[in-house]
């Protein structure tokens, strides 16, 4: 027999896409169409129903950049329509390859009740009325600009509607009321579906070959001029091999209807909120249609934002979960970043996204949700096993450059040891279209296929929203039970991951981060957005602890109201596409000033509490809101007079600056040439490599330009050691060495210090920055031998080998810290690097002779142009330090030393700490009130150095018990009890002290 595959197919396609899905709706009569033109920012649609409205017609232009434009369109239904469903058909000049990323519109009734939304890939609205009714709706169009185009991350000035172009960006093509034939769209599934299945078989394969004469006959019975007439007897052709059931070791896929809305990305906060409502809309009334179909959505941020600004929505959607067909996921108040917060910010993502879920809904999440993260800590499997959850889900890790990850569900250790069962998706996508590629891919590719049978699948459009449409629900339907595919089932993701624990009793192992070999400068674009965020957290914790202070000794008000406020700004802006610095200008113009204004309330806040509890006098009183500083740690205390000063003497070749600690030579421009540890006699310099070196790169990746560092951006640098001006001077009894560098279009003033009674020479760095597509560095070659760097994490530290055996390792060649990186030999000694606003670095190990010496450089600043071209430009200070002779635990105090200083209050009072411990490596997270607001007080303790370590905890007020709580103040079950504190590595401890 000869072989007509190829014909089949295209056979099959052509009339799939030429005849048959055209006659999904027959017959059509046009809408009469008004619209009204917003001259500025989106109104609340009761406003909007209410515009006058100006006849406008099909074919017509609308819509400048980020504009709202409300449309009318009214219409009879004809009396020959009898018995028929109708639809209206509304194209706002839509691109279907680009669902989410151009221009939307949420449909309501003239009394304001939400419809559904309208956008590329879901062009219909069920119509109500019946033959010879009049019709009327009214659109929210939204013309967001197409930013990520067909030619991608070209340099966009309308990624601002500051400097927008003002020119309507789309053409109407048709507003129509039409007869929907569901025969003929049932078809068109048929079709789709096992064109789709056979490409995956075997060439040869039997089932292969019926599908394609299946098909055939199909096609044969077709009367491509009568499609609605003979479409149900070309689905009799197909009755057959749609009905022959899947094998039955056929994998199995848990659908869960998706639609990942990015908080903000390439639109602002505020289209995102109505991209919330259009979404939910839809889905809504998908669910109200389609009886087995399950919809999930994480972050209560969004759920938040459309109980606030679309309650005619958000009660739908409550309707719905109370149903348990619409999912709230996730347990996060957004879909944070989780590389670059710290700890306490994690906790605060899991306590106000469970405390707003089971508020609004009487439900926890139980696991955590977060597909699109660009990699993940290994704090993370503890934060999330102390608050609660059983299951963590992810997909990116699939983008991996270099190495393809070896599990697809296993269990994922972190760095204190604690276990989370995890699953990634085979099929390798959040936004699946249950595509017979995707499908084969799932079964095809899962690592576990010897032990376990099942995987999830996100199904719908997403990033910009969407969410899942009738014709994925109609695939599912028909991929439930087929032969040659996987099983399809919209399934819980709790269900799923209930069954995929049951069927792998000894799961694989992962111990350490979730590295993404991609993505790498999210770690460092938009510096002020990073910078401000990192401020404005410390700003909360220490306000926090002065207001907690203050409500416990003088009984003064603790603003819970405002906390929550502030803090769940602060969570936003964790954001994965805010944080990392990949977000459109507006959005990164906005993070500035929200963040800016969180920072000075938090700071008003302390100042207030921290007055209230000095009282009125004028003793010079130091307020420590660390277990780490001098004096009275988490109190205050007295000023004490510094009896000592650092020297400086000027040489033929520069300057030396030393202490009792320490001598630094830096050179006549500027660079740091010696750096020796008195107790030790230890040179951290190696001689001819001066440290301190500015290096800028050229930095364009092939792709992805505010998120990508490729690796060759090394193969070009240029050192800047050019100085346009030195100084020195010693002040305040510190040794200053002011260095001034002009290069290209910028310049960077440092001020670098040695105070007195400082092992750390600080290097404070006020860059005015106006690259394009550069990589700004700075370098530390160190006379250490190094075979791992300490990287500071949430709540430790992370060590990461210096050699690149394997492609694993040479993938890392940019990575993750907060506070400090660590180079330390084998004896103990070491040098550290602190700072109070960045978190990328790189490390290589060279060898000269017989000398082994590690390079450590902090990446600064940078210059991508898509999505912002002018990112980072403007004025940046960064302050970094060298701590020399360091290990873990100076280290540790001296980055945290940095980014939470004392504070210096004029009264009469010394303030006793309502708690302290001991213990080595015990650090105090953060001390603050009740989050049921009881006036309880809750101390969050862990241990820092990686080792096991008692301590105490001692409590300076009235109370009556001591127990332990999850990380989100939940009781636990055999709660340890009192204030022994017996820490294990990297443990984590939140405990709640009982207020009579």
């Amino acid at each position: 027999m000869h072989d007509d595959s190829s014909l089949t197919v295209g056979r099959v396609n052509r009339v799939l896409t030429e005849r048959v899905r055209p006659a999904i709706h027959s017959a059509r009569v046009p809408l009469e169409i008004a619209a009204h033109q917003l001259p500025g920012e989106p109104i609340a649609p009761a406003e909007g129903l209410a515009l006058d409205f100006q006849p406008f017609t099909a074919g017509a232009m609308w819509g400048p950049a980020w504009g709202t434009t409300w449309f009318r369109v009214r219409g009879e239904v004809p009396a020959e329509w009898g018995g028929k469903k109708v639809e209206a058909l509304i194209d706002l000049g839509f691109d279907i390859n680009m669902p989410g990323f151009q221009c939307e519109a949420l449909v309501y009734r003239p009394d304001g009740t939400p419809v559904k939304s309208i956008n590329p890939r879901n062009q219909w609205v069920p119509i109500d009325a019946v033959a010879g009714h009049t019709v009327e709706l009214l659109l929210e169009g939204a013309a967001n600009p197409v930013l990520l185009d067909y030619h991608p991350f070209l340099p966009t000035q309308d990624g601002d509607i500051r400097t927008s172009s003002p020119e309507p960006l789309y053409r109407v093509r048709h507003m129509d009321l039409a007869v929907f034939e569901p025969e003929v769209f049932d078809l068109s599934l048929d079709l789709e579906v096992l064109i789709e299945l056979q490409a995956e078989l075997p060439e040869t394969s039997p089932r292969r070959m019926r599908i394609l004469q299946a098909l055939d006959n199909a096609l044969d019975a077709l009367d491509l001029q009568r499609i609605v007439d003979t479409a149900g007897d070309a689905r009799a052709q197909l009755a057959d091999v749609l009905a022959s059931p899947a094998d039955a070791s056929a994998h199995r896929i848990a659908a869960i209807g998706h639609a990942h809305i990015d908080s903000a990305w390439l639109w602002p906060v505020r289209e995102t909120i109505r991209k919330v409502a259009r979404t939910t809309s839809s889905m809504t009334a998908l669910i109200d249609e389609q009886s087995e179909f399950l919809y999930g959505m994480s972050s209560a941020q969004q759920y938040a934002w459309i109980k606030e600004h679309r309650p005619e929505v958000f009660e739908r959607v409550k309707a719905a979960v109370a149903d348990g067909r619409f999912l709230p996921l996730g347990g996060m108040w957004v879909e944070s970043d989780t590389v670059m917060p710290t700890g306490e910010s994690l906790v605060r993502q899991f306590s106000h996204g469970q405390r707003f879920f089971e508020r609004e809904f009487g439900i926890r999440s139980k696991g955590v949700w977060l597909p699109d993260s660009f990699g993940y800590s290994p704090a993370l499997p503890q934060l999330m096993r102390r608050a609660g959850f059983e299951w963590f889900f992810t997909q990116k890790i699939s983008w991996n450059q270099r190495n393809v990850f070896p599990h697809h569900s296993f269990l994922w250790e972190g760095i204190d040891g604690s276990r989370m069962f995890t699953h990634f998706p085979s099929m390798d996508t959040y936004n699946s279209q249950l595509s017979g590629m995707e499908v084969a891919k799932a079964s095809r590719q899962f690592k576990e296929n010897r032990v376990a049978t099942m995987s999830i699948a996100p199904v719908g459009w997403g990033d910009g929203g969407g969410g899942t449409t009738r014709e994925m629900t109609g695939k599912a339907l028909r991929l439930a039970d087929l032969e040659g595919s996987a099983k399809v089932e919209w399934k819980h993701p709790d269900a799923f991951f209930d069954d995929a624990k049951a069927e792998m009793t000894d799961p694989a192992v992962w111990v350490g981060e979730l590295y993404l070999e991609l993505h790498r400068g999210t770690l460092t674009s938009q510096h002020a957005t990073k910078a401000l965020h990192r401020w404005a957290e410390q700003a909360l914790i220490e306000a926090e602890l002065w207001a907690a202070t203050a409500a416990v000794q003088l009984d003064a008000e603790y603003p819970y109201d405002e906390f929550d406020r502030l803090w769940q700004l602060v969570l936003l802006h964790e954001f994965h596409d805010i944080l990392p610095g990949t977000s459109i200008a507006w959005v990164h113009r906005e993070a500035v000033e929200v963040l800016s204004q969180v920072l000075a309330d938090a700071e008003q806040l302390s100042a207030a509490a921290r007055q209230a509890l000095a009282g009125d006098g004028d003793r010079a009183l130091v307020f420590t809101p660390t277990s780490v500083g001098d004096g009275r740690e988490l109190g205050a205390a007295e000023l004490a007079r510094p009896q000592a000063s650092a020297s400086l003497a000027e040489t033929a070749d520069g300057y030396v600056l030393e202490n009792d600690l320490v001598v630094v030579t830096v050179s006549a421009s500027g660079l740091i040439t010696s750096a020796i540890d008195r107790a030790t006699g230890r040179e951290t310099i190696p001689a001819g490599k001066p440290a301190n070196l500015f290096q800028l790169h050229q930095d364009f990746p092939n792709m992805w330009d505010a998120w990508d560092i490729d690796r060759y951006y090394k193969n070009r640098v240029d050192d800047l050691t050019g100085a346009s001006s030195v100084s020195a001077s010693v002040v305040d009894g510190a040794a200053v060495v002011k260095v001034v560098r002009e290069f290209s279009q910028s310049t960077i003033a440092q001020t670098i210090v040695l105070a007195a009674d400082s092992r750390t020479v600080m290097l404070r760095n006020d860059i005015d920055w106006h690259e394009t597509e550069k990589l700004l560095k700075l370098a530390f070659p160190l006379d250490i031998f190094a075979r791992e760097t300490l990287a500071e994490t949430q709540f430790g530290f992370q060590r990461r080998v210096t050699h690149v055996n394997t492609s694993w390792e040479a993938a890392k060649f940019e990575t993750s810290m907060h506070r400090f990186v660590l180079a330390q030999e084998d004896d103990g000694f070491g040098a550290a690097l602190i700072n109070d606003s960045i978190y990328g670095y790189d490390t290589s190990r060279d060898v000269d002779g017989d000398d082994v010496t590690t390079t450590v450089r902090l990446s600064l600043l940078r210059a991508p142009r898509f999505p912002d071209p002018d990112t980072d430009h403007g004025r940046h200070e960064i302050e970094v330090g060298l701590v020399i002779g360091a290990d873990a635990e100076i280290a540790t105090a001296e980055g945290i030393r940095l980014n939470a200083p004392t504070t210096l209050v004029r009264g009469a009072n010394e303030v006793d700490p309502l708690v302290s411990v001991t213990g080595t490596g015990i650090i105090v997270s953060s001390v603050k009130l009740a989050d049921d607001r009881s006036g309880d007080v809750i101390v969050r303790v862990y241990e820092s150095l990686g080792r096991r370590t008692q301590g105490e905890l001692s409590i300076g007020f009235e109370h009556t018990g001591v127990r332990e709580v999850s990380l989100i103040e939940d009781d636990l079950e055999n709660a340890r009890t009192g204030t022994a504190l017996a820490l294990k590595p990297f443990e984590v401890r939140t405990l709640r002290i009982t207020r009579p």
